[in-house]
């Protein structure tokens, strides 16, 4: 996947052109749900198919600040796909290429009920792809 660009808007900012550190957690979101539709899967497929995927676990290690008007890539990369739970990784990075920002993402798998089930089994595609991802890190 070609990384997801996010430019820092001004609203993301504090008085001093700093982004705002909760911020980085929208651009985890923005980037997965870019990644996934990019592999075919995009969030409003998954959940017509029955799937829904909350994040129960977030964290986000900050390495330097962004500042308004910068240009962030945000690679998402699979880091582990089980049955019932994805964790993904995330790094962001100023138009320097200095990190600036990496984290990571757990998600579990739910039925509509809210019930865990196993993606392999209710959408095996979509468990092979994540799989597939899974290897080449």
């Amino acid at each position: 996947m070609k990384a997801y660009q996010h430019k820092v808007q001004y609203y993301e900012t504090d008085k001093m052109g700093i982004t705002h550190h909760s911020n980085y957690i929208r651009w985890m979101e923005e980037a997965r749900t870019v990644f996934l539709e990019e592999y075919g899967w995009p969030y409003d497929k998954i959940e017509e198919a029955g799937v829904f995927s909350p994040v129960t676990a977030v964290d986000c290690r900050y390495k330097c600040s962004t500042t308004y008007a910068e240009v962030i890539d945000i690679t998402v990369s699979v880091l582990e796909c089980k049955g019932v739970k994805l964790k993904l990784k995330y790094e962001m990075k100023k138009p320097d290429g200095r990190l600036a920002c990496e984290g990571y993402s757990e998600h579990c798998f739910l039925n509509a009920e809210g019930r865990f089930i196993r993606l392999q089994k209710e959408q095996p595609q979509l468990y092979q792809l994540l799989k597939d991802l899974e290897l080449q890190e």
